[in-house]
């Protein structure tokens, strides 16, 4: 039986909650989530990162939790659990009993719900929030949509993600944009470092400053705060790439400071594949022109921002139990279990002789992903043995001065699967030695 309009916005209300009795959460974990939570009620977030009867407990809700794969590329896109494959299955069904109708009457509506849940978890105003597809398409939205004139400067890095890259430099080419890249050698363990090569980057005709949160490469984090303080000083306005740290990290975004903020919902949020968010400060929204066309571009509702013409209801809803899953846990605790999973690993292999790590294990300076290479080995090799001998699955990473294999564990992954990695590591770099 279907929801009529009026049960299906009662349902989404009372779904608001991660325990709320009508979720599917709630009816496959609810109780026994509730009651671990509370046992540990009296632990720091640190010390529960440890605990791995708790864990246990949360792997369960990922069936990629006993794949025979060893996934380990989480920084490209995670596995839902799977009460989100379940809601995603439920929306599916229901918009095939008659696409029309509970797509646009019903499911259509919905994304009001999800718009407040996302803006619970960021902080801020849901009339700050657009629901799109991933980070490229939020932050391409604010890329081209910035009123910028020719000779307007903007600085980046060389390390940022490629489509940005290109975007900007697309307008350079188009329509005479300076698009300035600094170079970092990453890690660096001194934020001020980073801050003063931004500042010393500046000119007066400096009007945006793209940092990216956590280097997609290898794990960086970079100081955002620390730079959207500094601009802000000189008017310059920051776009943040949070597609590594929303749903991580523990911040909200108006602590940052920046003034454009857009992520990817399918990586540590575990929601479904192809859904992303971007948040514009209220003030600044009027002014970006939508990626798409809108009859009247120029409007302060944030939602010109999701005239993308049909797209996929069902995945949208479904972001809904992913924020469940999430609220569930924590922010502050999923951020400590998955850099306890990374120092576990990489503390070990670190001490192999041959293996070289890119990342800092210093908690201000990195979480989850962690970048490996092994003396006289090639990126590619690597990668390429660590899958066919051992059934891991990593991303080789070769951009620009980086040049290493991205290893990013999530929730469901144990320590008895990072024993498989130092083991596998371990015995390629022997075997590399003789």
């Amino acid at each position: 039986m279907h929801p009529t309009r009026r049960t299906f916005f009662q349902q989404l209300a009372l779904a608001g909650g991660a325990f709320s009795a009508s979720s599917l959460f709630a009816q496959a974990h609810g109780a026994a989530w509730s009651e671990a939570g509370n046992r540990l009620a009296h632990l720091s977030p640190q010390q529960v990162a440890a605990d791995e009867d708790y864990w246990y407990q949360i792997q369960q809700a990922y069936p990629a939790s006993s794949s025979n794969i060893l996934i380990l590329n989480n920084g490209g896109v995670s596995p839902a659990p799977l009460v989100v494959q379940q809601a995603l299955d439920r929306y599916n069904a229901m918009i095939n009993q008659g696409p029309s109708y509970y797509m646009w009457r019903l499911l259509d509506q919905g994304r009001e719900a999800v718009r407040d849940k996302l803006a619970l978890l960021a902080g801020t105003s849901a009339g700050e929030i657009a629901i799109n597809r991933n980070a490229t398409e939020a932050l391409l939205t604010v890329i081209y949509g910035l009123n910028l004139r020719r000779g307007d400067e903007v600085i980046g890095t060389l390390q940022d993600y490629p489509n940005v890259v290109q975007a900007w430099r697309q307008r350079a080419q188009r329509e005479g944009v300076v698009y300035k890249q600094l170079n970092f050698t990453f890690p660096i363990e001194d934020d001020d470092v980073i801050v003063q090569a931004y500042e010393k980057a500046i000119t007066p005709a400096t009007k945006v400053i793209h940092v990216t949160h956590v280097i997609n490469w290898m794990g960086q984090i970079m100081p955002v705060q620390k730079i959207c303080q500094m601009a802000k000083k000189r008017g310059i306005e920051v776009l943040v790439d949070g597609a590594h740290s929303f749903g991580l990290l523990d911040f909200t975004i108006p602590e940052l400071g920046c003034d454009y903020f857009g992520t990817s919902l399918h990586k540590f949020l575990s929601a479904p594949v192809g859904t992303g968010m971007l948040w514009i400060k209220k003030e600044k929204i009027a002014g970006i022109w939508p990626l798409f066309c809108n009859s009247k571009p120029q409007d302060d509702d944030i939602r010109k921002f999701e005239t993308i013409g049909t797209r996929s209801f069902a995945i949208e809803q479904a972001i809904g139990e992913a924020l469940n899953v999430h609220n569930a846990i924590g922010t502050k605790r999923k951020e400590e279990r998955v850099r306890y999973l990374k120092n576990y690993w990489a503390e070990r292999v670190q001490k192999v002789p041959g293996v070289r790590l890119h990342t800092s294990l210093k908690a201000p300076f990195s979480c989850g992903i962690c970048g490996v290479s092994i003396d006289g080995m090639t990126i590619a090799e690597l990668e390429g043995q660590l899958f066919a001998n051992y059934k891991i699955n990593t991303s080789p990473t070769n951009w620009e001065n980086i040049s290493c294999v991205r290893i990013t564990p999530h929730v469901y992954t144990s320590p008895a699967d990072l024993d498989r990695l130092v083991t596998a590591i371990t015995q390629i770099a022997g075997k590399k030695r003789k």
